[in-house]
């Protein structure tokens, strides 16, 4: 096995052996390391990295030390990862983006490469079939490439369109070798309100399998030596697994306690291994057959607190909200931690912020608003009241709803939110500013046209998809939603942490926004990490974690009174129908996993797109 776990506050590559039952510390990169696999041959392979997220695969054997480590392909230019496939006769696919486009490289491991291809724009490498002769490249989920099928000399052996009445779709790799069957590539399909799996075959094309659909969002992956799919389905923040069986066409329960699976994959002796957390449990390992796994250097015994859900009434239905209660304390202050995204979730999931917060005498909130995946197509796409605003507005509502139950107090809510979360923060900050006593905002966007123009390819399609155009098509979308267009509204403080590296959410728009928080006299503290968008370095969160904690104590405790908490200082929802100006400076918004894939990309399922930020739990 190969995996990854926290080594002195870094995220680093470790192997473990099942023979010996041993685990092994493999990386120790001053940035940390997150991206890793291992082969057929038994080489572990991880991403050498620089600061701004571009590098190299690099290998060596499971047994070998660091003097033996090669690169996986001698001379590929330095990109991100975009993916990374590996067969059994060693050869050996990578794909990397750089200067707005991703190129695709194939050879024999630790050879030279030979170039197959090039895609502006966003693009990834969904797999490579165990004879070498096809390579599956994902794009934009619903567009009109949304996955191409390749030979290894660049010839395009078939296009599949995303777009139409099928709805999106997704390549999620080749069928092993030793299950006895011919070349077959696992795809999900959107079709109407579901999710179903499907295959694509050389010469018969991709074929739906209609009664394997579920109907909220999934990943899903092969099982290595037998006729079956594993399938992780994201439902109302929590994980389920189910196996397929093609030849019998039925679906059936893995049984698995509940929570979130934050990994899952197959075993050859059909055993599962999966990375299971809630969220009063820190991660661990587990296996269907009872295997003791490695432990995980986390946290001893359950996290503090109360912890319960909450179904709030909407307009498009109930919205959903994991809630973290201090003992003893109630009502209490309350942070609302908003996700980013915007196609992600909050989990029943352990988090190292959720865990700090409580433990401080501290609510927190993790509202699943409109748009978040795991409750089905239409709430994901819901955005009545448009990007941002929508958002907001279920906020609003689950604050006046926590509220009235008596759970937290009317003058002592904040909003912390990381990413699009960030975004959310201060678009809300401003545009339904009543509510809240403190904003957090980190590595946020804060002018939505300003960030389409300086960010990734995946980001600014996810924006136009969004809006409906780019900023010069349609301004005062983007004016709308912006939250630099509402600064002069801001009445809380505000804490916005940014990073001086970050390609998602770039620095340029947050200080523009900045300068017109002073010229606006609003109180403000900024913080500047010289960092990417993620990190895979503790110390960095936990520096933000202490600067965050620090300001919201004075915010919300001892700024206010002791006594009977005040009345409600706000309850109304977000401005959706002020005019505002349409030259307002260039600006802000969000997507990622490929940037079309998972959020983070070992945690979530084929949907997942938007600005993501991994907060300490999430490594």
């Amino acid at each position: 096995m190969v995996f990854t776990a926290d080594a002195d506050g870094r995220c680093q590559v470790f192997t473990w052996d099942a023979r010996t039952g041993r685990a092994r510390q493999v990386t120790d990169r001053p940035g940390g390391t997150l991206h890793c696999a291992v082969d057929h041959d038994a080489h572990v392979w991880w991403f050498d990295e620089d600061a701004d997220g571009h590098g190299q695969w690099q290998f060596r054997p499971f047994h070998g030390d660091a003097g033996t480590d090669r690169p996986g392909l001698e001379g590929v230019p330095a990109g991100a990862p975009r993916g990374l496939g590996l067969t059994p006769g060693g050869t050996v696919a990578v794909a990397t983006a750089a200067a707005g486009a991703t190129s695709l490289h194939i050879g024999q491991r630790g050879g030279p490469p030979r170039a197959v291809a090039r895609f502006e724009g966003h693009a990834r490498l969904a797999g490579i079939s165990p004879d070498g002769l096809h390579l599956a490249v994902g794009g934009p989920a619903g567009s009109d490439r949304a996955v191409t099928v390749l030979s290894p000399d660049g010839t395009v052996r078939a296009v599949l369109r995303g777009d139409g009445d099928g709805g999106e779709l997704w390549a999620l790799g080749f069928r092993p070798a030793g299950t006895g069957r011919d070349t077959e590539l696992l795809l999900v399909r959107r079709r109407r309100d579901r999710y179903v799996l499907g295959v694509w075959r050389p010469g018969t094309g991709a074929r739906l399998w209609e009664w394997c659909g579920f109907d909220t969002e999934i990943t899903a992956s092969w099982y290595p030596d037998r006729d079956g799919v594993l399938i992780r389905q994201e439902r109302h923040g929590r994980s389920l697994l189910h196996r397929a069986d093609p030849g019998r066409r039925t679906v059936g329960a893995v049984p698995t306690p509940p929570g979130t699976l934050l990994a899952a994959a197959a075993r050859p002796d059909g055993d599962v291994h999966y990375l299971w957390t809630s969220a009063a449990q820190p991660p661990r390992m587990v296996s269907t057959a009872g295997t003791a796994l490695p432990p995980l250097g986390t946290v001893d015994g359950a996290v503090p607190g109360e912890h319960r859900e909450l179904w709030t009434p909407g307009p498009d239905g109930p919205v959903h909200s994991l809630l973290a209660l201090p003992e003893g304390l109630s009502p209490a202050p309350a942070v609302f931690l908003v996700h980013g995204g915007p196609a992600d979730h909050d989990r029943d999931a352990y988090d190292g912020v959720v865990h700090s917060l409580v433990a401080s005498g501290f609510a927190v909130v993790r509202v699943n608003y409109r748009g978040s995946t795991g409750y089905g197509p239409r709430w994901r796409h819901a955005y009545p009241a448009g990007v941002g605003l929508t958002q907001v507005q279920d906020l609003v509502s689950v604050r006046t709803d926590l509220v009235r139950r008596g759970l937290v107090r009317a003058d002592a809510t904040a909003l912390w939110g990381t990413s699009w979360g960030g975004y959310l923060a201060l678009l809300a900050a401003g545009a339904a500013p009543g509510p809240w006593r403190a904003v957090v905002a980190v590595k946020p966007v804060a002018d939505c046209a300003a960030a389409h123009r300086a960010g990734t390819p995946a980001l600014r399609a996810l924006d136009e998809r969004l809006f409906g155009g780019t900023p010069e098509q349609v301004p005062e979308a983007y004016a709308r939603s912006s939250p630099v267009s509402y600064v002069a509204q801001v009445r809380a403080p505000l804490l916005v942490v940014a990073a001086e590296r970050d390609d998602k959410c770039p620095p340029e728009q947050v200080r523009r926004y900045l300068d017109a928080l002073t010229r606006a006299d609003v109180r403000h503290e900024a913080m500047w990490l010289d960092t990417g968008h993620d990190g895979y370095d503790g110390r960095h969160h936990v520096a933000v974690l202490r600067r965050a904690l620090g300001f919201l104590d004075r915010e919300l405790r001892r700024r206010g009174r002791p006594g009977r908490p005040a009345p409600d200082p706000g309850s109304g929802s977000a401005q959706t129908s002020r005019s505002v100006r349409s030259g307002v400076p260039e600006g802000r918004l969000a997507p990622a996993p490929g940037d079309d894939h998972p959020s983070a990309p070992e945690r979530g399922g084929h949907h997942a797109e938007g600005r993501h930020q991994q907060r300490p739990a999430d490594g």
